[in-house]
């Protein structure tokens, strides 16, 4: 990616302080906690968030040019939503292996070739989940190997699709909009991604 330099913020003005920290739900995967903070005037506040394993994105393109695509019901908003492929990581995971497995279990492709685009915060407000957003190319196509009680079906569209259908309302998932952002800034030449081959 092109490096920028970063810019000398000073945040110490903004910054809260945990007083105290309480678990009020541990789920299978979800933690959620509330807070009681000291604000930068001096005052209290609480604060309550989900503490999330963290996630990854896969962007995968196929020879031709199109994009490896799920459609899987969310029942939190009580719909079938189009995403990239994406998971959340296993305690002591990396990126990238985490990427590799959940290409493969969902779609039943597997990539030679990776490249990480970049991070994203896709609910700050009450979260601290990162997605780790990931290129996957070179493709081969075998069996998935779907978790027990996952449902979901694989497809295949352009990036010219994707955009009709975000502004149909048709695609509403946020990571994959960023994805979408990811895939025009490298296509276009606007960055560069460091590829890396691998078994």
């Amino acid at each position: 990616m092109m490096s920028q330099p970063t810019p000398a913020f000073n945040d110490d003005h903004l910054r809260e302080e945990t007083i105290e920290s309480t678990k009020v739900y541990q789920g299978h995967f979800i933690d959620l906690r509330r807070d009681r903070v000291r604000l930068p005037n001096g005052r209290e506040a609480a604060r309550e968030y989900v503490v999330h394993p963290g996630a990854v994105m896969i962007i995968g393109i196929l020879p031709d040019g199109g994009l490896v695509m799920e459609r899987q019901y969310r029942y939190p908003v009580r719909q079938t939503m189009i995403e990239f492929p994406a998971g959340k990581l296993d305690a002591g995971e990396g990126g990238l292996a985490c990427a590799q497995r959940e290409l493969w279990e969902e779609t039943g492709y597997r990539a030679k070739r990776w490249a990480k685009a970049g991070i994203m915060h896709p609910v700050i407000g009450y979260a601290t989940e990162i997605i780790e957003i990931w290129f996957a190319d070179d493709l081969t196509l075998g069996e998935r190997h779907l978790d027990d009680g996952e449902f979901l079906d694989v497809f295949t569209a352009t990036a010219d699709e994707l955009d009709l259908w975000m502004q149909q309302g048709l695609l509403t998932d946020a990571k994959t909009i960023v994805g979408m952002m990811w895939l025009k800034q490298w296509r276009a030449g606007a960055c560069q991604l460091d590829w890396q081959t691998t078994d």
